[in-house]
């Protein structure tokens, strides 16, 4: 299993992608396209709204268009988020899965390394708040989608390891200096300390597939249809709270108990190993690191310059050392608690 966040080279970039380009890969397809294309919001990929004959019967005459980032996941990777789609479709857990035509969901543009996909269009929003009813059914759905995710192992996606997410991140900032001199010994440091304290705590975690990036914003609720999961694209191997403490990020007492909810919910369906919540704050401090990680490898597409334009100043990274050096101190805290006396 390749366990590097992104691959082995650098993500490469879409000047090639024009709207003739896209519509004439969906008519390839066997699709009746209109000629209308619009862009849709989406940093990683390039996703595209597009118009199609209603004799398709296609709702909304639409269907969405994901063209992947090259050198972001291999063919085997992207084929596997697809699989997990449909196994999850077929249990009739609430997601959108790709078309398939000809029995296939993933193709290639021509003369181009661009591999691309088709979902359905399906309107809704990302809820404002949860409330706990809202709470309660979303724990339900992510056990029983994580039920599906323990059917089989991860052949080819990322496992998220301090390794993974800690380590082999840094190593790939310090070797390409996007870290300023004057703090990059102490960014080094208290990297090296959280990944040395987490790792005992990841050897008898249970790893199954899990959604990865499930926070608030990839959650769509549709009319008179309830609450979907959206967005795989971070599919992970991984232990189950990492969907948990996204759904319910907070540090304060109402998220705590926004998590107790959801997760009392969650066992209803699913069992859930509690030591898991020791991960926690680690899992949030990798996530901090895979984010600079993350900018650092696409900072040469000039989106990123101006989406990130914050991300080449000194200012930035001594807020990250500042969040990461308190993340230190939870998770000391988290591991080593402080006796009570009576």
């Amino acid at each position: 299993m390749n366990n590097y966040v992104w691959g082995n080279q650098e993500t490469q970039f879409f000047f090639q992608l024009t709207p003739e380009i896209v519509l004439d890969a969906i008519a390839e397809l066997g699709l009746d396209v209109t000629g209308r294309c619009l862009t849709l919001n989406s940093m990683e990929n390039r996703v595209y709204e597009i118009e199609v004959d209603s004799s398709e019967g296609f709702p909304n005459n639409a269907v969405v268009a994901k063209f992947y980032r090259p050198g972001r996941w291999s063919e085997e990777q992207i084929r596997e988020e697809h699989q997990f789609l449909k196994e999850l479709d077929d249990d009739e857990i609430p997601v959108i899965a790709p078309l398939s035509f000809s029995g296939e969901t993933l193709f290639t543009l021509k003369n181009h390394k661009i591999l691309y996909t088709l979902f359905p269009k399906k309107g809704g929003r990302a809820p404002d708040e949860m409330n706990k009813e809202q709470l309660e059914i979303l724990g339900r759905m992510l056990a029983r989608l994580h039920n599906v995710g323990s059917l089989k192992k991860s052949e080819s996606r990322i496992q998220i390891t301090p390794e993974s997410f800690g380590l082999q991140n840094l190593n790939f900032l310090l070797e390409n200096d996007y870290i300023p001199n004057h703090i990059k010994s102490d960014y080094q440091q208290v990297v090296e300390d959280i990944c040395s304290s987490a790792s005992p705590l990841f050897k008898d975690i249970t790893n199954i597939r899990i959604h990865g990036d499930c926070h608030i914003g990839n959650i769509i609720s549709r009319p008179d249809e309830g609450l979907f999961f959206i967005d795989f694209d971070d599919m992970l191997f991984g232990p189950a709270v990492q969907d948990i403490w996204l759904l319910t990020p907070g540090y304060d007492e109402y998220a705590i108990n926004d998590r107790n909810t959801l997760i009392d919910s969650y066992e209803t369906m699913r069992d859930f190993d509690h030591r898991e919540l020791k991960l926690v704050e680690i899992l949030r401090s990798l996530r901090f690191i895979h984010f600079s990680a993350w900018i650092a490898k696409r900072w040469e597409d000039p989106a990123f310059k101006i989406a990130f334009s914050h991300f080449g100043q000194p200012q930035y990274w001594e807020i990250q050392l500042n969040d990461l050096r308190r993340q230190k101190d939870l998770i000391n805290k988290a591991l080593n608690p402080t006796p009570s006396y009576y």
